[in-house]
């Protein structure tokens, strides 16, 4: 072997092992969301009808069930986001809930549904859309994701309104006030005596006596 070939064959590793550690690693397939299913941004709410926080600050909640092994998980997702979580994709497209001097309270979030799954045995798996809609927390019967494997439902709308964001008074001062305004436990009467029996008069000296 000669000179020059003995420094190609000693420097062959070295360039294979700066090739390997340059090179990006592939994305996971179970988080990679094909470009022509991610969700489009949400549209902005019409000036002067929004109340609370912005739409673009709202956090939804949502809960994830794989009936198979039974394993829940949250899912958390802003207005416009989509998530894959393995075989199923989440849409929100909005989230709202009442307001706290509205007599019923309710939270619900507009969602879409997506699951891979196969025609058939041996065919290629495709995306097919589930559902389409608003899910309500309190009132869950409305509306219901209806799949074999997957249940998906909404847990909470992160969100405040006007008037929420007051701090609470402090725990000394709320116990000072309290205890102004306890009223004084009310006395308690004392019970009648009974009257003595008179005392036995003595008995009359024996007159015999000396």
């Amino acid at each position: 072997m000669t000179a020059r070939s003995a420094a190609l064959a000693a420097a062959l590793p070295l360039l294979l092992l700066a090739c390997s550690d340059g090179a990006p690693e592939p994305e996971a397939e179970s988080t990679a969301i094909p470009r022509e299913l991610a969700a489009p941004p949400a549209p902005p709410a019409p000036a002067g009808e929004t109340i609370g926080t912005p739409m673009a600050q709202r956090v939804a909640t949502l809960g994830l069930l794989n009936k198979r092994n039974n394993i829940t998980q949250d899912v958390e997702l802003k207005p416009g986001e989509s998530r894959r979580v393995g075989d199923v994709i989440l849409r929100l497209a909005t989230c709202e809930r009442t307001a706290p001097w509205e007599p019923r309270a309710e939270t619900g979030a507009f969602v879409q549904v997506l699951v891979q799954e196969r025609a058939q045995a041996g065919a290629e798996p495709q995306w097919r859309g589930i559902f389409s809609g608003w899910l309500f927390r309190n009132s869950p019967s409305l509306n219901v994701v209806e799949h074999p494997i997957y249940d998906v439902w909404i847990k909470d709308c992160a969100m405040s309104f006007p008037g929420e964001e007051a701090t609470p008074r402090s725990p000394a001062a709320s116990g000072a006030s309290s205890s102004r305004a306890a009223p004084a436990p009310a006395a308690t009467p004392s019970p009648t005596p009974t009257p003595e029996e008179p005392a036995p008069a003595p008995e009359a000296a024996d007159s015999t006596a000396q």
